[in-house]
């Protein structure tokens, strides 16, 4: 299997890391055949879940396209569109208090029925545990990852979407496209 190539560069993730809503990166991935690809994501995409999900949407793939947020060293956020289905994950829900699109990802959340934690002040992921449950990557070691996030001050979002990446068998794409270190 030929290695995964990037369609994205370094220097066009960091556009969107110089804009004051905080986001870190955002780039989307998704299968084209067996390659995994990386993309930036246009920072006038980041408004909202359904101008992200548009945007989403227009990637190729059988298996959806899935975006990876990270914010303010805060939070991260996982967008997954396939067909005409959207899904999340919101690392911390308490993000909602302070940033816009993890405001929409709750409410997003809350549209279509998926049930949030009963109290909104504690650190908990929202949304969507089983969202790469068909990628291989099972339900309990997403939530054990979100939960060594929310429970250590020196996992960044960044570093914890690197681990997502990894799960799903293009770390080091994602490292290169993002500029983070391999370890």
């Amino acid at each position: 299997m030929a290695a995964p190539v990037a369609v994205c560069h370094i220097d066009t993730v960091s556009t969107v890391s110089g804009t004051d809503d905080g986001v870190d990166l955002a780039v989307a991935a998704y299968r084209d055949g067996d390659e995994w690809q990386v993309a930036d994501l246009a920072h006038d995409h980041l408004t909202d879940i359904e101008t992200l999900a548009d945007a989403l949407s227009r990637f190729p793939g059988d298996d959806g396209a899935l975006a990876m947020i990270a914010v303010d060293e805060d939070f991260f956020l996982l967008v997954r569109v396939t067909g005409d289905r959207t899904r999340l994950l919101l690392s911390d829900i308490t993000a909602a208090e302070e940033w816009d699109l993890a405001t929409s990802a709750v409410e997003h959340l809350e549209t279509i029925g998926v049930g949030l934690p009963d109290d909104d002040d504690d650190a908990a992921p929202a949304g969507h545990l089983d969202l790469l449950v068909d990628l291989g990557v099972p339900e309990a070691e997403l939530s054990e990852l979100v939960d060594e996030m929310l429970d250590d001050d020196e996992l960044f979002p960044d570093e914890a979407l690197s681990d997502v990446a990894r799960l799903l068998g293009f770390g080091e794409l994602f490292d290169d496209v993002v500029g983070l270190t391999s370890a």
